[in-house]
């Protein structure tokens, strides 16, 4: 990426990374997101949504990989199937990463963060990891054309198990949403 597109990284917040078991709750703006989590964690499991799996041969890996698919046409059942799936992964020792708002967000634009991430908060009890960046502004969705510069990724202070669900998702918001408009910002005055 450093040499052929011309964008490099940086990563923030590693301080705020407890130890033991954990959940990652990241913005998501680009397919770079999909992949920087593989090189801080070596176990990591992502939350995705189950057509990911019908791409040949990267959706046969996911699967051989144990990624936790949701069916999100499946309601209630999905659900279960998500809990389920996401404690056994906790048990065999890997991190869980999930997208709150469900897919990628162009940057400046704000999804609705989906009832998943407060099941598993609550499922799980994990201390849950908030991450803001910036990478739509240098990899854009959908878009073929990148644009040089340094991409930040920040972990944000851990929020501890035991919050109410409205306490939890108003607190995730916050943190992931204020930090990445500034992290945006900053993007934007390069």
């Amino acid at each position: 990426m450093k040499y052929g597109l011309g964008i490099t990284h940086e990563i923030r917040g590693l301080e705020n990374i407890p130890n033991g078991p954990i959940m990652i709750a990241s913005k998501h703006q680009s397919m770079w997101d999909t992949q920087i989590y593989n090189l801080i964690f070596y176990d990591c499991i992502f939350v995705l949504k189950r057509s990911l799996l019908a791409v040949p041969l990267v959706g046969w890996f996911m699967w051989r990989a144990g990624m936790i698919a949701v069916d999100r046409r499946a309601g209630a059942a999905a659900m279960r199937k998500l809990l389920r799936d996401a404690r056994t992964s906790v048990e065999n020792g890997h991190t869980i990463v999930i997208f709150p708002e469900g897919t990628r967000m162009p940057p400046g634009e704000r999804g609705c963060y989906q009832p998943g991430v407060a099941a598993l908060y609550k499922e799980l009890g994990l201390p849950v990891v908030p991450v803001a960046l910036n990478s739509g502004t240098y990899w854009p969705r959908r878009a073929f054309k990148k644009r040089p510069g340094c991409i930040v990724l920040e972990f944000l202070p851990a929020i501890e198990p035991g919050l109410d669900r409205h306490d939890f998702m108003k607190e995730l918001e916050e943190q992931i949403e204020t930090a990445t408009a500034s992290l945006e910002q900053q993007a934007n005055l390069q």
